[in-house]
């Protein structure tokens, strides 16, 4: 069977806060909630820092475990050590 000649694009990441989207959830999920002006970049890059950490704790339960490929085990076991340590 012969190659597969088929060229799949990239999308682009984006480089911007969805904050139309942000603004949107917060208002119909606590409608009586008042932010400041750029609020939702704060936990639109809270999301990130926490998606970030999720990733290398991740890593590093597979390397433990000697796994090449990172399952749902490692990710769910790490979720549960980041939430722990930022609960304080």
């Amino acid at each position: 069977m012969p190659p597969s000649t088929t060229v799949f694009r990239r999308r682009p990441v984006k480089r911007k806060a969805p904050r139309g989207f942000l603004k949107g959830v917060f208002k119909r999920q606590k409608p009586h909630l008042r932010l400041v002006s750029r609020g939702d970049l704060l936990v639109h890059l809270n999301c990130l820092l926490f998606v970030q950490r999720l990733a290398e704790e991740s890593r590093t339960n597979a390397c433990e475990k000697k796994c090449g490929i990172i399952s749902k085990d490692h990710i769910l076991a790490a979720a549960k050590v980041i939430l722990k340590k930022s609960k304080g």
